[in-house]
């Protein structure tokens, strides 16, 4: 696996706040260049009232981001929600009165003589940071500017003051060094119109209401704990069985098609990535060096937590000389990395410091590259038609020629991405390109999902790989009896298994099919006289792999019904003496509601075909 995508981030602006609020993850849309100038524009105008407002009140940075914008001020007094209101009634106030936006070139003496006549240090230090001439500065009518390259509206009147709204306030720290001053952000929203705003608002309401984060903790599936840190999750016994289900319906699927199953250590020699090129380019992401000494430290010798596998698995693959008649080998593991992560950027499940990736390493002969490549693309579509994930596109991450940060040939980069492209073509796959987008060492294959309020994620990834084998001198003996370079294939069908588990908890709603859910079934017995027959009818029901429990709180029924309810338990088998009498469950399904009084060996059946074949009950 690449080193950063099986995991890859959500994109943060910058200087992150220390004090953010929760980020609402929306559709990562291409913002259309009329929405850019609306979002640039508005966030002056909002720099313009607050200053209007506080004049104490400097300002730093002010950019457009995905679906709104922020500026970063550094104020004596904190903004609440009542100074947003204020803030909002003004900004009106200066787009109704129609002010022309602007653009001036000035030279770098000059910008720097009106940034000092107005006692703005901020926009000092960022006017030194700017190395190309002319300066340029947009001016909001004769009464407020601010550096920027732009682009903006040509007069305030084009924005619609009720396609805008003022968000939140959050800390930032200067520079995002906590050394630096305390800021304060505020951020907004702006559209065309007033329902797009509505449409944004909706989306944001209903990703909310499906936020891993809170559902998770509502159904008990991961914490966090302040004395274990930040960005690494702690699973509970519900949220342990949901991922053991993952891992054992992949590594059945895996079995299935050849794959070899390896365990390798979370820490190794940091030589190790010095060969594979990883410590080169990431060494700033990966958890500090363990060396016995300073001058082992200085001299880069010691080991490191892992921050991926394909290291480890290359070891495995040249303990010995391999034939081709031992090729492909497809070794798999659920191994867990560590990266880690700046505070400001975790998230959840979505970007932690410590993660699993189902990561498997294929080592190919050239003539088999293409056929398995195509078997793994197949595994990972039959793993997303498991997990009911239908709206996705492939992405051709190939390798930006203008780039320095590849290694290896232009011949190698040339074969590997005719690969990916052959496969794709092949099964007539919905793909586009991403240049820039392939890992250092190779281009890759990526499957981009959209969920069920139109939100993208990364999920799947399959890369080829010359260059890996060739810094490790990876060799088998071909038929003719001399040494050849084998290709290798990373592949993870869910990429990082923690950031799949919060995708899911948030497409299902927490919902998840009676295959996948910690619980599958919840026998309610009506009074405590039941209960050795929902003993009986539990034990039918483990003795076969169905994850049963018995209510046996003593609440009423319809308290029962409604607690299953609330925890999206996906059977209920109500109990009574009619049940017993006639061996046999009430049947309440989330799927399906009311099914009825069924036989005892009836029901156990259909609930075990329905979760051997993915369905629903």
């Amino acid at each position: 696996m690449s080193y950063s995508e099986a995991h890859a981030a959500v994109e943060q602006p910058q200087n992150q706040a220390q004090a953010q609020p929760e980020k609402i993850y929306l559709p990562r849309t291409s913002e259309s260049e009329a929405l850019q100038k609306i979002r640039h524009t508005t966030s002056h105008v909002m720099a313009m009232a607050v200053q209007k407002l506080f004049p104490k009140a400097q300002v730093t940075i002010g950019p457009w981001i995905e679906n709104g914008f922020y500026y970063d001020f550094d104020s004596p007094d904190p903004f609440t929600e009542k100074d947003l209101k204020a803030i909002k009634k003004e900004m009106i106030k200066i787009i109704n009165r129609k002010l022309p936006v602007s653009r001036e070139e000035v030279s770098r003496e000059e910008a720097e003589q009106r940034i000092k006549a107005i006692n703005e240090p901020y926009k000092l230090e960022i006017l030194n940071d700017i190395k190309t001439e002319p300066i340029t500065i947009y001016h909001l009518g004769d009464q407020w500017w601010d550096l920027c390259s732009g682009p903006h509206l040509e007069n305030t009147s084009e924005l619609d003051p009720s396609a805008i709204e003022l968000e939140a306030v959050a800390g930032a720290y200067w520079r995002g060094d906590e050394t630096k001053a305390q800021l304060q952000r505020i951020y907004g929203t702006a559209w065309e119109t007033p329902e797009q705003l509505a449409e944004y608002k909706r989306r944001k309401e209903e990703a909310q209401r499906r936020d891993h984060r809170r559902l998770g903790k509502e159904l008990g599936l991961f914490i966090f704990a302040d004395p274990v840190g930040p960005g690494l999750p702690l699973w509970t016994p519900k949220g342990t069985v949901l991922r053991s289900t993952l891992e054992d319906f992949l590594k059945q699927e895996q079995i299935k098609r050849g794959y070899l199953p390896v365990v390798t250590p979370h820490i190794a020699r940091v030589d190790l990535f010095k060969i594979s090129g990883h410590w080169q380019k990431y060494k700033e992401d990966m958890f500090p060096m363990m060396s016995d000494d300073d001058e082992e430290r200085e001299q880069e010798q010691g080991f490191v937590m892992k921050p991926m596998n394909c290291p480890f698995h290359i070891q495995i693959y040249k303990s010995e000389l391999r034939s081709y008649r031992d090729l492909p080998m497809r070794l798999a593991e659920f191994g867990t990395v560590y990266r880690y992560e700046q505070s400001g950027e975790l998230g959840g499940l979505t970007r932690v410091r410590g993660f699993t990736v189902d990561d498997a390493h294929l080592f190919v002969t050239p003539e088999q590259l293409d056929q398995e490549f195509l078997n793994v693309v197949d595994l990972i579509l039959s793993v997303f038609k498991s997990l009911q994930l239908k709206n996705f596109r492939a992405r051709l991450s190939f390798r930006d020629p203008e780039s320095d940060k590849y290694i290896g040939s232009d011949e190698a980069w040339e074969k590997s991405q005719g690969a990916i492209r052959r496969a794709v073509e092949t099964l007539g796959m919905d793909h586009f390109e991403g240049i820039g987008e392939a890992a250092f060492y190779g281009p890759k294959l990526d499957f981009i999902f959209q969920d069920v309020i139109g939100r993208e994620w990364q999920l799947g990834t399959v890369q080829v790989d010359y260059n890996l084998p060739e810094r490790f001198d990876l060799e088998y003996v071909a038929e003719d009896g001399t040494r050849k370079r084998p290709v290798m294939i990373h592949r993870a069908p869910f990429g990082s298994l923690e950031r799949l588990i919060g995708i899911l908890i948030e497409e299902y709603a927490g919902d998840f099919p009676l295959w996948l859910a910690p619980e599958q079934i919840r026998l309610l017995a009506v009074t405590e006289d039941y209960l050795p027959f929902a003993k009986q009818v539990a034990d039918q029901m483990r003795s076969i792999g169905i994850r049963v429990v018995i209510d046996q709180s003593g609440e009423r029924l319809g308290k029962m019904i409604r607690n299953a309810e609330k925890e999206k338990i996906p059977v209920m088998a109500v109990i009574g003496a009619k049940e017993v009498e006639s061996n046999s469950l009430s049947i309440r399904t989330r799927a399906s509601g009311e099914l009825g009084a069924i036989p005892v060996e009836q029901a156990i059946d259909r609930i075990k075909q329905a979760i051997d074949s993915y369905g629903n009950f």
